[in-house]
Formats: structure tokens, C-alpha cells, sequence
């Protein structure tokens, strides 16, 4: 309609609907010869498995590589004019046709699983850089172990959280700073499926926040034959405050930490539950962040089988293994007791406990403010280990305090140490040759010592054209990687042009990658810069030094760090020989581990708990340079890698760092760099490859995951679970009588008396070695059985006034009277040590049912 005003003419604007979007999904169309890609890319099997990954990157390398080796994205992209080719393409056809019959009978092989059913929880998974849900070793670790179990048909399946945003992509600025980039994750082209139940709707769960409830969905990724099961809370049913939760892998503040410790532990067993995963026979926490996967089930055993708090308690510690990685007391989750209490405040009456019984299960004492996630683990699991064997040692000192009593020594306290994934983590060329000389069941048969020692058998010359080819693709990797990132940061291209014409594939490299946390000590190299200019600028035997690594967005010394590092790499006389490459991933991570040929590592012992990075580089003939921290404590052989002394030669940190720092500048000097360099007539340096032998045949074959999952198993799944079933057989018969025998000793422990405390003349001054004394303790144990109560004698000695005790001896008495209500405990003492020692004399409750002396922790001391 025309209206007019004055000779202007308007027309009136049509009302117009807005549209009414709706999803359409469009799935890549693979013709029906290629079916067996998509079943392929949907199961991380590809991730360790050679032939599968690279016959997805013969569809399309460029594509491929430009989707970051993701075969989901990759089938996406390629056009579908490729894949009518593939269909006709006869050789494709029938590599991809073993590969998928391959597949079937490895999945076939493992419908009938080894050992006790598993529940694996873990806060983080590294599995491939296309499913970001990790950060770095722990999750690196915990991905290994999942390969690990599919390949050696543990009966596993595993529990974790999927992030919108996982962690974040490292770019590095002009000036040098550290940027941190969070993409987000399609996952519809990451590879997860949702759960569905058995009338095949999707599983979600719900966990109770204050005044509203939590929804997670539930998706499945298929890690070869295991299941991991990812709870996923950000969708339209929670507001966007608690969507967030599952954006950031350690992201957001101390709360949000919380809400997601809430939604693993207590999500993560309702999602099995739903799943039909309930007879679990053991529930592994892989670090405290998933220590309220006892609260969950001690809360499933009261409501569902009318247990009380303390049986249900029972059956949940036998059957729960707590894995801590962490070795410093500062490093473990906590929360300030009035933030617990908020969100957790209702659980308690759950239980039948008091919130004052409640939230000792987090604390050491009643005065503490915070709730310890570590210290719920260990109160709810009967095995605890480190995961080294000198990080073991570690941690008894760390948990202690909630072992009164106690000395760390004594604490049941083990270790499992770290391992490494074979298949994922060494180069094909190792793989070739290790098959060709170990035999074709080699990956098969990891634990057998005798099969790596046929390393002394292969050539020389092999040996070293293979590691001469692998640093050669490193360096040509490192200069396209390098170029590509300085040209996006506008670096001037005379700085460009002179870094990549500097770097030498033939030159002795040494990788540094990992956390840059300062207690890494990344800085030691540069303490003295015209020694470390001399070493990298001999011109007859060239050095360079590769360094990757993260920084915690909230660690401002560690980002410091690395600004410092790459502001020395711009030096003049550092030009290609030191060198920082960003955004360090697990793809970076196999190309540095496999092509450079040290792997240093210089951390503040003992604070390295484990480190596998190390472990990596030895796989492929990378010779390990390191404290004796962790597990090279326990790897290091010499002629078979380099180590910095074990003892500390200065308290003052600053002064140990600067002896270090000369010690490596020596070692470099006048060990490692002559022996690269020395050549034998056909050029190949004899000792050197005399250096990579020894490695492979006596380190590698210590510190795989094939010997890991060996140990938990023996040490830990086995016997925790053959426990675990005892008590709950019968309607709980021997879980409720320990219970009762427990409450039996409880209410007497006071009321017991000391009758008499007898120490032969002497036992309190001077005594002669090899000499019995006589020493007796009569009790009125106020009607408990003989048998039920020990008495022991325990010798100690400190080293420094403000050391602990550490202990000496510890000897029992022998029950040798009883009568008129009386019981006499008597004790042949004979020392054989000379010094001087502090003793006392502990009571402690004995039953032949408990797993181990702190399972029920009351003592008296006289």
C-alpha cells in the first residue's frame, strides 16, 4: 500500500517471518566398500596402531594432517570424488580390508577379560590430541594404561569427564609471552558416541548442588577393547554457571575445582550404576581428584543394602585402590571446610553420620579449615601407592599426619611405578627392527628380559642410520613448524631465515619438554651463558638444545620462564642451537622423544614423583640425562644414560642449583658431547651406540606398561579383590563381624591397664651389643581376648634436631601368661647395632582379618 506525504512517496514495509532454524546433520557418505573406515575411526585403536593410522593418512595426507590426524574430521573433508576412487582403488581396498579383519579378531580376542572387573576413575586421559581432555602426564599416564589394558585383556572400564575446551593451545607472542587459546570440541567429529541404555536412550545422571541439581550426560569412547565413559554437563538442561563446569580441564576457581571432583566421584558411580557396571571388584582413584567415588558407594551399600556407615565402609576401603601422584603436601586438592559444607552438607545424614564425623574423613585433625581430597582418598581405600619406588617413600612422609603414631616407615604405604604405552609412544622404525630381531610376538611378550637383550645383536651401523634418520625428520619437522608459527607472529624474516639455516640434522640434540614448572629447573642451563655459548658453538662438534613445554596459566614464574628462555634463543651467538617451539602436544612430544638423542631432565629432587617422558625417550634409543628423581632412580645403569648426583650438597637451594648447573656443563664437556663425536672408521660412533644398546636392553624393558599393569594387578587388583569378595559373601557375614570386633576394641581401648612395665638394668643407659635384656608388660585387658591386643617395642633415631624419627627396630613381645584376669608379655631384647636410639612401648589391636596394621589405627603407648 502507497502512502503519500507532501509529493514523497512511501511503501509500507512487509512484516516478514524470522526463519525457524532447525539441526541437520550431514554425515560423510562413504560408499558401502569403505564401510569399514567409519567402524575404524570411531575406536581409538587407530591411536597405537601403525597400520591404521597411516592408512588413513593415505586418503589424503595434506587433509589429514591439516585435521590433526583426527580420522573423524578427516572423512568429513575428504571430497567424495576420492573416495569413488578408493572404492576402485584395489591395493586400498585390500590393506584396509586386513586392517579391519585385524581389528575384529583383536576385539574378539578380549570378550573373555584376565583378572578382577575394574572401575579406573581419573580427572584427565591422554589418548590423542583430538579428544582434548588432558593437560600432561597425569593424563598421558592414564591414557597409556588404558591402551594398556584393552591390549593385555584387563577387565577395565574407566570414568572421567568430557571438556568442551579441554585444555589450552600455547601460542607465543612476539615478545615472548605465554598466550593461552581455548578452542572449542565438536564432539561430533571427536571420537565419542553417546551411551545409550538398553531401551537405547541416552544415560544422564544428576548430582545435587545447593537449592539445584547438576545433569550430565553420558558419552562413550572405545579406547581398543575398553570403554571410558566421559560425563558431559554442558547442555540446555543447566544453567550456564554449572555448564561451565565441564568446559575447562582445571579451569575456573577452587568452587568450580569442586563441583567437578563432585561430578566424577559421585557422577561417576551412578553413571556405572545406570550403565549396568555394578560388580566392579575394584574402584582404582587415579589421584584425589575422584576420592568421592567411596562417599557414592558407601551411600549405594547404606540406602540399597541397609548396611550400617561403618560395614559399608568396610566393603568399600577393601575394594579400593588410591593412586596419588602428587609430591608435595600444597600440590593436593583441598577446600575451605565452609565451602565444602555448602555443597555437601546434606550428604552426611545419607550415611548415618554427624557432620563433625563426616568431615574428619578430609582432615588430619579437627583444628585444620580445609577438607583434603587426599586425605578422603586414603581414609576410603585399603591400598595406597606412589608411583615411583622413591616417590612411594615420599608419600608415606606426606600422609602421615593421619596416621598418628605411626612412623612413615611403617605406613602400608606402596608403589606401582609408571610405565609407558609400547605401541603408542616408539618410532616405526624401532618397531621394524625390534620385530625383525625380537621376533614377531615381541609386543606380545614386553616382560621378557631375554627378548630385548637381542638388541646387542643388531648391527652398528643399523642402530645409528636409524637414529640419524629420525633426528633428520625431527630437524625438517622442527623448521616447518618453527617457520610456520614465527611468520604468524610477524617475526622479522632475517631472524627466520638464520634460525632455520642454523639447525643441523647432524648435530648432538637434546630435547627439554615437559610442565614448565619451576621446580623443573629448566633454568639451570643457562646459568653460565658463555659456557653454555662455548658448548653449542664448537664448530667441529655442534650442539643443540630443543625446548616445548606449558606453563599453568596461573603460574606466572613457570610463564616467566619460558619468555626467558626464548629471549636467549634470539641471541646472537643462540640461533638455532637453542630453540623454543610452541604449543607442545602429544604429536610434538613422539617426534622430540623419537628424534633427538638426550632427553634432559633436571627437576628438584624429590619432586619429581615419577616423569615418563624419560621413559618415552628410551624406547627409541634416546638416551636418558637426569636427577635421580622419580624413576630414574630406579632405571639408571651406567654406561646406559647420565645421572646428577643422588645426595643434596647444599641446603641453600640456590647454591645445590649452581653445582648442578657445573656438573652438567662438566658432563656435556667432557663425557657426552666427546662420545657422540667419536667416530670409528666408518663413522659411526661405537660407544654411543654402545650407550643406545645398553638402554634398550636393560632400562626400556622395566618401564613399560605391559610390566605396570603386571604389578597392580599382583600387588594391588588381585588380593584387594580376593578380600573384597570374602567380605561381602554371605549377606556381608565377614564384614559385620569386623565391624562388631571393631567396636568391641573400641569401646575397652581406654579403659585397658598397665599393670606393670618391666625393662631390665641397663635398658635405659648404656647396654653391650649381642646381649639379651629382659623386658615385660602385664595388662588388664578388661576382658578382650590375648590375641586380640599386640605389644611391641620400637626403636628409633633422629639425625637432626628437627628431623623425624626414623626407625630402627621394631620388635614384638611373645603372650606368655595369662590368668587372674592379667596377661604377661615378655621380650628377649638383643641389639646388634651400636648408637644411641630412643625406644617406647606401643599396644596395638591384632586381628588376622585385617588387610594391615592402619586398616584400624587405635594405639597406646607406654
Amino acid at each position: 500500500m502507497e502512502m503519500k506525504t507532501e509529493g514523497v512517496r512511501y511503501i509500507k514495509r512487509p512484516v516478514v517471518d524470522m526463519p525457524n532454524w532447525k539441526k541437520l546433520f550431514v554425515e560423510s557418505n562413504l560408499p558401502e566398500k569403505l564401510t569399514p573406515l567409519k567402524e575404524l575411526s570411531k575406536n581409538l585403536w587407530w591411536a597405537w596402531n601403525t597400520e591404521t593410522s597411516e592408512l588413513f593418512a593415505s586418503i589424503d595426507g595434506d587433509v589429514w594432517e591439516d585435521c590433526e590426524r583426527n580420522p573423524i574430521t578427516l572423512l568429513e573433508q575428504v571430497s567424495y570424488q576420492r573416495f569413488i576412487e578408493l572404492e576402485s582403488d584395489e591395493a586400498f581396498l585390500e590393506a584396509m580390508n586386513q586392517i579391519y579383519g585385524r581389528f575384529q579378531n583383536y576385539q574378539k580376542e578380549r570378550e573373555q577379560r584376565e583378572g578382577p572387573k575394574v572401575a579406573y576413575f581419573s580427572m584427565e586421559y591422554g589418548l590423542h590430541d583430538s579428544l582434548k581432555i588432558f593437560s600432561g602426564g597425569l593424563g598421558i599416564l592414564a591414557g597409556d594404561y588404558l591402551k594398556e589394558a584393552s591390549d593385555s585383556k584387563a577387565n577395565l572400564v574407566a570414568v572421567g569427564l568430557l571438556y568442551r575446551y579441554g585444555y589450552f593451545k600455547q601460542t607465543i607472542s612476539l615478545q615472548g609471552d605465554q598466550m593461552a587459546n581455548y578452542e572449542a570440541q565438536q564432539f561430533s567429529k571427536i571420537p565419542v558416541q553417546p551411551a545409550l541404555d538398553k531401551a537405547g536412550k541416552w544415560i544422564q545422571v544428576e548430582v545435587e548442588y545447593p537449592g539445584r541439581t547438576l545433569y550430565a550426560q553420558v558419552w562413550e569412547a572405545k579406547v581398543g577393547a575398553v570403554s571410558l565413559y566421559l560425563l558431559d554437563a554442558d547442555f540446555d538442561a543447566n544453567s550456564e554457571n554449572d555448564r561451565f563446569v565441564t568446559h575447562h580441564l582445571y579451569g575456573g576457581d577452587n568452587e568450580n575445582r569442586l563441583k567437578q571432583e563432585m561430578l566424577l566421584g559421585l557422577g561417576g558411580i551412578r553413571a556405572l550404576q545406570k550403565l549396568g557396571h555394578r560388580d566392579a571388584e575394584i574402584y582404582h582413584c587415579n589421584e584425589g581428584h575422584a576420592a568421592m567415588i567411596g562417599l557414592e558407594r558407601i551411600r549405594g551399600l547404606v540406602e540399597e543394602s541397609k548396611l550400617t556407615y561403618a560395614e559399608a565402609k568396610e566393603i568399600v576401603r577393601a575394594s579400593t585402590l588410591f593412586t596419588t601422584h602428587t609430591p608435595v603436601p600444597a600440590g593436593h586438592d583441598s577446600f575451605h571446610q565452609d565451602l565444602f559444607a555448602t555443597y555437601m552438607n546434606k550428604f552426611p545424614a545419607k550415611i548415618g553420620l554427624a557432620w563433625e564425623e563426616f568431615i574428619m574423613l578430609g582432615k588430619a585433625a579437627p583444628h585444620e579449615d580445609h577438607f583434603n581430597m587426599s586425605f578422603l582418598a586414603a581414609n576410603l581405600s585399603q591400598g595406597i601407592n606412589g608411583v615411583s619406588m622413591l616417590h612411594g617413600e615420599v608419600s608415606k612422609h606426606i600422609l602421615k599426619p593421619l596416621y598418628q603414631g605411626y612412623l612413615s616407615e611403617e605406613l602400608n604405604i606402596g608403589y606401582v611405578t609408571n610405565g609407558v604405552h609400547y605401541d603408542t609412544w616408539t618410532a616405526n622404525e624401532w618397531k621394524t627392527i625390534h620385530q625383525k630381531y625380537f621376533g614377531d610376538n615381541f609386543t606380545r611378550n614386553q616382560l621378557d628380559a631375554d627378548l630385548w637383550d637381542k638388541i646387542y645383536k643388531v648391527p652398528d651401523e643399523e642402530i645409528w642410520e636409524l637414529k640419524e634418520s629420525l633426528r633428520a625428520k625431527l630437524i625438517e619437522y622442527i623448521k616447518k613448524r618453527f617457520a610456520d608459527n614465527w611468520v604468524k607472529r610477524n617475526e622479522s624474516p632475517k631472524l627466520i631465515t638464520e634460525v632455520i639455516s642454523s639447525l643441523n640434522p647432524k648435530a648432538l640434540t637434546i630435547g627439554f619438554a615437559r610442565r614448565f614448572a619451576t621446580y623443573k629447573r629448566a633454568h639451570l642451563l643457562f646459568r653460565n651463558l658463555d659456557r653454555l655459548a662455548a658448548i653449542v658453538n664448537n664448530p667441529e662438534c655442534p650442539v643443540q638444545f630443543i625446548f616445548a613445554g606449558k606453563a599453568h596459566p596461573a603460574d606466572k614464574a613457570g610463564q616467566d620462564l619460558i619468555k626467558y628462555i626464548i629471549e636467549i634463543s634470539k641471541r646472537p651467538e643462540f640461533l638455532g642451537k637453542i630453540l623454543f617451539i610452541q604449543n607442545y602436544d602429544m604429536d610434538l612430544a613422539k617426534r622430540l622423544l623419537q628424534g633427538v638423542d638426550i632427553w634432559l631432565n633436571t627437576p628438584t629432587r624429590p619432586l619429581e614423583a615419577s616423569g615418563t617422558s624419560g621413559e618415552k625417550g628410551v624406547m627409541n634409543g634416546t638416551l636418558h640425562f637426569s636427577v635421580l628423581d622419580g624413576w630414574w632412580v630406579e632405571g639408571y645403569h651406567e654406561g646406559a644414560g647420565w645421572a646428577l648426583p643422588l645426595e643434596r650438597s647444599y641446603d641453600v637451594q640456590d647454591f645445590q642449583d649452581e653445582l648442578d648447573a657445573q656438573t652438567i656443563y662438566n658432563l656435556f664437556e667432557d663425557e657426552i658431547v666427546p662420545t657422540f663425536y667419536k667416530r670409528n672408521a666408518d663413522n659411526i660412533p661405537e660407544e654411543w651406540v654402545g650407550y643406545i644398546k645398553n638402554t634398550q636392553a636393560q632400562v626400556a624393558p622395566n618401564f613399560t606398561t605391559s610390566r605396570m599393569i603386571r604389578d597392580y594387578q599382583e600387588r594391588f587388583y588381585v588380593p584387594q579383590a580376593a578380600r573384597g569378595n570374602r567380605l561381602k559373601a554371605d549377606d556381608f557375614k565377614e564384614a559385620r563381624e569386623i565391624v562388631a570386633w571393631k567396636n568391641k576394641v573400641a569401646s575397652t581401648w581406654e579403659s585397658i591397664e598397665l599393670k606393670e612395665l618391666e625393662m631390665a638394668d641397663g635398658i635405659t643407659n648404656a647396654i653391650r651389643i649381642g646381649e639379651e635384656y629382659l623386658a615385660q608388660v602385664v595388662l588388664d585387658l578388661k576382658g578382650l581376648s590375648p590375641d586380640e591386643v599386640g605389644v611391641e617395642i620400637v626403636m628409633t633415631e633422629t639425625a637432626g634436631l628437627n628431623d623425624e624419627p626414623e626407625l630402627v627396630e621394631r620388635k614384638e613381645f611373645d603372650l606368655v601368661k595369662t590368668g587372674n584376669g592379667l596377661t604377661t608379655y615378655k621380650l628377649n631384647l638383643r641389639l646388634v647395632h651400636p648408637g644411641a636410639y630412643n625406644y617406647a612401648i606401643r599396644m596395638f589391636p591384632k586381628n588376622e582379618k585385617l588387610p594391615h596394621r592402619q586398616d584400624f589405627r587405635y594405639l597406646r603407648w607406654f
